[in-house]
């Protein structure tokens, strides 16, 4: 791991410790969860019944993050409020207050391979021919499908309506029909639009026209429904160019697109079903369009190239702002034959500096990719990338592949989606295979621009399993269903297979003691301490008989590991017994009144992050404070604990951080992210930190609200700028002396938002324990003996 790449902290005085406020909020827990155990610490302590982490006596509770969902808050602008009358072309409001534009700005730059911030429209002598042929001299006529599934987004916040008031903003030729299909929404906030049925309208003299009262009450995650609104939009508006644009909530490589509020239960729309779709739809695009997140993959860009010749879309999670349509809109109608390559830049420069402008801090990113080129390039390299990668795995080099995932850039990081640039994994694992296939990444992807605090993302994410393997099946399906070669899918569930191994072998969570507790598999600890390959077989060997458990994955999720093609148990268990941490080396040593943690270079070389515990002891239980990326080494390899008990404050008041990642670029420096619980005017969410060279001690950038754990797997374009008066209330988990949790309450005292706000370390004056995580290179997690602060 490198030990130089933890938080600095900047220590500014001290603070009382925080307080429980009011009652239980319900839900899971919010934060990083405890592991507590009845072991002793070797720190000194300052009084009270505080808790003890020791090595391997350690129980866990694991948490899985909620999903990302993009919010408003009290910020959000006028609401459209034209009714709109059948067959009357109405104009609507202003949202926004004026009608805002955003010029170009500089994107981005990256050392490795081609500069993709700079339009390429050079293109290989491979590519099939496009499908749209621009006829040139303005002659082209064109029709614009816009899929606008309202849902949550629309009913929380007018995100919909903020677009659809940018579309009517614009100059529309003549020659551009922009039609919208409307639904998905239990509350529209502009008037007129049905709550109950799907509609079709038409943007025309800057207001809408109602084409379709009522498609009934379909669901819009049902690929009939998405093929419906294409034929009626080709049968009724012909033209020689199509474009499509799908605006929802969007879940990439294996959830694919949309929610559906009206019937949340109904699932996404995933590649396979969106892919049945387009072909039932019967029409060819010059581009698709993704207004959501996360859907700039591989594997979205491979199953939309049969139906297109270009694909935009954003590798990270969108703001909430979304695309910039007014400007690109205009500049279309101008010239109805401008080069797709031209009029992707124009809505990736409109989009990245409308972010920039509106939501600044926030990460994002937009890329335009030639899936004429793709589609011919890009399988064969990619099959020997996965060949060669396999091979790897199973010759003795997973921990090569697996540090190359961890230090590769990953998006919507909290919500373990496990999507990764494949040109920056490919730069990782550094074979000449995977040079190969990333040079014909970075061809293909003909112009890519990001924020400023984003490194490392060239244009197309695919899917990699390391943070939750219990999708790998679900992946390998859709692999299937959209026709990919099967040679990647044997590649990650390779991976898989042996990332489970190491973690059955170490108990199947943070702790052999609650592996017992809830009836799951026995560790290798507890069978007499061996760490030998027969005892590791007899481990997982218990969990394919259907007898054991491993947290997160039981046999209706591991049928990765029934191909006897790429899971060899008797490899698995060999290499994991040659490569295993050993817990029992978390000891403190006390070097004149300094904690120091002792590790072999072997052992260090097995593990890839280090994250910081701090929990305050309130005389009744314990409060979560969170998880940081703060850790400081002596030159010969110690780590020195922190027992100064100091922790991130802002404005003085104590909150639960929580680290997500870090981006490292020789341009723009080192920005850490984070994040923070919060109720955002009486509604769970999230405060959003950033570290930079800029602000050293942190700023606030954002917020997000976040939804249940099972309400979708999809992921909003939710991150919102916080409005002056915004109310803002800390929450933290809470926990029992005897390790269980209890609920999470507010914290400290209402804060209201003023844009101001001062982000710092101060020492927290109370009971103080902290602890370390250690997690390995099959995403074992470890923690340290806890010492008082």
């Amino acid at each position: 791991m490198d030990m130089n790449s933890g938080r600095q902290r900047h220590v500014g005085g001290s603070v009382s410790g925080p307080s429980r406020r009011g009652s239980g909020l319900g839900g899971g827990p919010v934060g990083g969860g405890p592991r507590f155990s009845s072991g002793g610490s070797r720190g000194p302590s300052r009084g009270g019944g505080g808790f003890r982490f020791r090595g391997s006596t350690i129980i866990v509770i694991i948490v899985i993050l909620v999903a990302l969902f993009k919010g408003g808050g009290s910020g959000v602008s006028s609401l459209l409020s034209s009714f709109l009358g059948g067959g009357a072309s109405t104009t609507v409001p202003s949202l926004l207050g004026s009608d805002t534009t955003y010029g170009s700005s500089s994107g981005s730059s990256w050392d490795y391979g081609n500069n993709t911030s700079k339009l390429s429209t050079v293109v290989d002598s491979a590519a099939r021919k496009k499908f749209t042929t621009i006829k040139g001299g303005g002659d082209d006529k064109i029709t614009i499908m816009v899929y606008l599934c309202g849902t949550d987004l629309e009913s929380r916040s007018g995100m919909a309506s903020n677009d659809l008031q940018e579309m009517c903003n614009a100059k529309l030729s003549k020659k551009v029909n922009l039609l919208v299909y409307t639904g998905g929404c239990k509350g529209w906030r502009t008037k007129g639009i049905s709550d109950d049925v799907n509609q079709i309208y038409k943007v025309e003299s800057g207001g809408l026209k109602r084409l379709v009262s009522d498609d009934g009450a379909k669901k819009m995650t049902d690929p009939s429904t998405l093929s419906g609104f294409i034929r009626y939009c080709a049968k009724e508006y012909p033209a020689n160019r199509y474009e499509l644009i799908l605006w929802d909530h969007g879940g990439g490589s294996v959830s694919g697109y949309g929610y559906d509020e009206k019937y949340s239960s109904s699932g996404s729309m995933d590649l396979g079903r969106l892919r049945q779709a387009l072909e039932d739809g019967g029409i060819r695009y010059d581009f698709i369009g993704f207004d959501a997140c996360l859907m700039a993959t591989y594997e979205t860009a491979l199953m939309a190239s049969e139906y297109a010749d270009y694909l935009i879309a954003s590798e990270e999670t969108e703001p909430g702002i979304g695309w910039y349509y007014t400007d690109w809109l205009t500049a279309l109608s101008k010239n109805t034959s401008m080069p797709t390559t031209e009029l992707g830049k124009e809505i990736i420069d409109d989009y990245t500096s409308a972010c920039a402008s509106k939501v600044r801090g926030q990460q994002t990113t937009l890329s335009l990719t030639d899936l004429s080129e793709l589609s011919q390039t890009s399988p064969s390299a990619l099959i020997d990338f996965a060949n060669t990668t396999s091979a790897q795995i199973q010759s003795g080099e997973y921990k090569t592949i697996s540090n190359a995932r961890s230090g590769s850039k990953e998006f919507a990081t909290s919500s373990k989606i496990d999507q990764v640039d494949l040109v920056h994994l490919s730069n990782k694992i550094g074979s000449s295979e995977a040079k190969k296939l990333s040079d014909v990444l970075l061809s293909a992807v003909k112009y890519n621009r990001t924020s400023t605090n984003v490194a490392n993302a060239y244009g197309l994410s695919i899917y990699f399993p390391y943070r939750k393997t219990s999708k790998v099946d679900s992946a390998v399906s859709t692999y299937d269903e959209i026709g990919m070669d099967q040679s990647y899918a044997q590649c990650i569930k390779s991976f898989a297979g042996l990332e489970v191994t190491g973690q059955a072998a170490a108990g199947g969570s943070g702790s052999p003691l609650t592996a017992l507790l809830e009836g799951a598999i026995p560790s290798v600890s507890d069978i007499g301490g061996a760490t030998s390959a027969n005892a590791i077989s007899s481990l997982i060997g218990t969990f394919l008989d259907g007898s054991g458990t491993i947290p997160g994955l039981d046999r209706s999720n591991t049928g990765f590991l029934d191909d006897s093609g790429t899971y060899d148990i008797d490899m698995a268990s060999d290499y994991v017994s040659d490569n295993q941490f050993d817990p029992s080396e978390l000891e403190w040593d006390d070097e004149d009144g300094q904690y120091m943690l002792t590790l072999s270079d072997e052992q260090w070389d097995l593990i890839q992050n280090v994250e910081e515990n701090l929990y305050y002891d309130d005389g009744e239980g314990y409060i979560d404070l969170g998880l940081d990326n703060t850790y400081q080494f002596t030159e010969d390899g110690k780590m020195i604990a922190d027992t100064t008990g100091a922790w991130l404050t802002i404005d003085g008041q104590v909150i639960a951080y929580n680290y997500e990642g870090t981006t490292e670029d020789e341009e723009n420096g080192t920005t850490i992210s984070g994040y923070v619980p919060v109720l955002i005017n009486g509604e769970k969410g999230r405060l959003l930190l950033s570290f930079d060279d800029l602000h050293p001690s942190g700023q606030i950038v954002g917020a997000v609200y976040t939804y249940d754990d099972d309400t979708t797997d999809t992921i909003a374009k939710n991150e919102v700028s916080l409005t002056a008066g915004d109310k803002i209330d800390f929450i933290a988990d809470y926990y029992s002396y005897d390790g269980d949790f209890i609920d999470n309450y507010m914290i400290g005292k209402q804060h209201i938002y003023t844009g101001n706000e001062q982000v710092i370390d101060m020492e927290i004056e109370g009971r103080i324990n902290v602890s370390y995580k250690l997690t390995d290179i099959y995403q074992q997690t470890y923690y340290t003996p806890a010492l008082d602060a």
